[in-house]
């Protein structure tokens, strides 16, 4: 590579991925998809991603078992539990949507380098949102401990892009469709106007975000020849480690792509 070309897409995305503080990795990862977007690197994969991203100093990091438990959810140690636990979950998504693209994007079509990394900005857009409501309420990302674990679904799945695909954007984001309803009725019954947009501006990108991942999957599938809601079942028992359960957002899943012929076998749904 000569001084003249432009930077490679792999290594800008090392870089976000190696960006600890949390405001330098959201300007990271909206500048990488920025500048993706405005033909500014190569579509070039030499160099290999690190086995994890880098950390802000702070939230410390804990196992599941030893989260301390949140509070009255109306109390406001209990809204900001609520809101710096969603703001860790964004902030985690950042890493997972720039990690698929640096580690799979060589293998796969330029829609998915496109897709992943509009995700990436989605959810530093998020996370920016989420820290501005933690201000609000006198604190800020970092001031409790946050779930260690999130992670560890990027780490079962770094050598399958379709285990990769299985597994978060069709397991865990669309969880995420699931909780939020119930999330926005009660923030919206604490007169919360403000953190119920915040809600539903996620809750709509995330139904893209799954939509994405689903596409992305089923066309992998039937390239390889596989009936993708049997591949997914599989893929899920093998590499999830938690159980699919209701209740579901059905209308949410459905809008994503994500029919109950994926999940509900797994759910015991007929």
């Amino acid at each position: 590579m000569s001084d003249n070309d432009p930077p490679t897409l792999a290594r800008a995305v090392r870089a976000a991925l190696l960006t600890g503080p949390a405001r330098a990795k959201v300007f990271a990862a909206r500048q990488v998809a920025r500048d993706w977007r405005l033909g500014r690197l190569a579509p070039v994969f030499d160099v290999a991603m690190p086995d994890a991203p880098a950390r802000p100093a702070r939230p410390e990091l804990l196992p599941p078992g030893k989260m301390p438990k949140r509070g009255r959810g109306g109390s406001i140690r209990g809204r900001i539990a609520f809101w710096h636990a969603l703001a860790h979950i964004e902030f985690v998504a950042i890493d997972l949507a720039l990690d698929i693209v640096g580690r799979f994007g060589g293998q796969m079509p330029r829609s998915f380098v496109d897709d992943f990394l509009s995700v990436a900005a989605d959810e530093a857009m998020h996370f920016a949102l989420l820290e501005r409501r933690l201000a609000a309420l006198g604190s800020s990302y970092g001031a409790l401990p946050a779930h260690a674990g999130l992670w560890e679904s990027a780490q079962d799945t770094r050598h399958d892009v379709v285990a990769r695909l299985a597994v978060v954007p069709m397991v865990l984001e669309a969880r995420g469709l699931d909780v939020t309803p119930a999330m926005l009725a009660r923030v919206r019954a604490q007169g919360d106007e403000m953190g119920a947009r915040i809600l539903t501006r996620i809750l709509d990108d995330e139904i893209r975000h799954v939509a994405i991942g689903t596409r992305h999957f089923v066309e992998r599938c039937e390239t390889q020849g596989f009936a993708a809601p049997k591949r997914w079942q599989n893929l899920v028992n093998r590499h999830f480690r938690g159980s699919i359960k209701p209740p579901f957002n059905d209308s949410a899943r459905y809008a994503a792509g994500l029919s109950r012929d994926f999940y509900g076998a797994l759910a015991g749904l007929t």
